[in-house]
């Protein structure tokens, strides 16, 4: 079996953003070599997220919005974490949206249903962060 390693960085200038991913993954997958396996793509920090989804722009506006009401970033007050820090709100968003994805691959090729793309959700943005992608397989 074949293992593949790689990080990718990010520093999203803004509290909150989402980014495609999903070519940086698959310039991965064939890098690797890989033709039949596994691709985990985690987040390594609490406050980002892994997750599929679709590639619109209103679907991703709905994201912010839901998850606004779901877990607001201000009053920084109304959470007991925020006395050290002030980004509850972002390790609440992060356990909504997910840690990780794990994509089959076949044929040297993610097995995606129609209109599936990988993101990398950020919640607390303003410094470097990173992804990591881990593929196994033949």
């Amino acid at each position: 079996m074949k293992s593949y390693r790689k990080e990718l960085w990010f520093d999203i200038k803004s509290r909150r953003g989402f980014i495609n991913i999903t070519t940086s993954v698959n310039q991965c997958l064939l890098d690797s070599g890989i033709k039949e396996g596994l691709c985990l793509v985690n987040a390594m920090h609490i406050t980002a997220s892994v997750f599929i989804n679709d590639d619109e722009s209103g679907l991703h506006h709905d994201f912010e919005v839901w998850l606004e009401k779901l877990a607001p970033e201000k009053p920084y007050s109304q959470y007991k974490h925020n006395s050290f820090e002030d980004n509850a709100d972002a390790h609440l968003k992060r356990t909504i949206m997910g840690r990780e994805v794990v994509v089959a691959v076949t044929n040297g090729k993610f097995d995606f249903g129609p209109w599936e793309q990988i993101f990398y959700g950020e919640f607390d943005g303003n410094r470097r962060k990173r992804v990591l992608i881990k593929i196994i397989g033949e």
